[in-house]
């Protein structure tokens, strides 16, 4: 079996590289993947090609340079946490953010089977609204 810190550090290095099939090559068939309330696409969605159309699609598709970098792992049997920080540019508005998270991960059998973030929503959504010309 391998190892369930490695696998995440491997999705990590495959979202650094674009390469969308390396990040979603370790998720079992039936991943749950819950983006937090409050999130611009909050909600859990079931299934690598639910997850690929309606969370990495929507961020690939709506933001530039969109980066989910780690800095620390933590690993216990079959959970890793990972805490990092989002980054990138809204199209729409042009605004930058940049977001603590934290990740929680749960592998088994050497694929990912669930996922759950954590972050300060308000700033995601921040760079997400237009000005008013206030």
């Amino acid at each position: 079996m391998t190892n369930p810190q490695l696998i995440i550090q491997e999705h990590y290095a495959a979202s650094g590289r674009g390469d969308l099939d390396g990040m979603v090559a370790a998720f079992a068939p039936d991943i749950e993947w819950t983006e937090m309330a409050g999130f611009p696409y909050a909600g859990t969605y079931r299934g690598v090609e639910e997850i690929r159309e309606q969370v990495f699609g929507r961020l690939g598709g709506e933001w530039d340079g969109y980066e989910a970098v780690p800095e620390e792992l933590v690993s216990v049997d079959d959970h890793v946490v990972v805490f990092g920080t989002y980054s990138g540019v809204f199209t729409a508005t042009g605004k930058h953010m940049r977001a603590r998270f934290v990740h929680h991960w749960t592998v088994r059998g050497g694929q990912v089977v669930r996922f759950e973030q954590f972050t300060d929503t308000h700033l995601v959504r921040a760079a997400m609204l237009v000005d008013d010309g206030e």
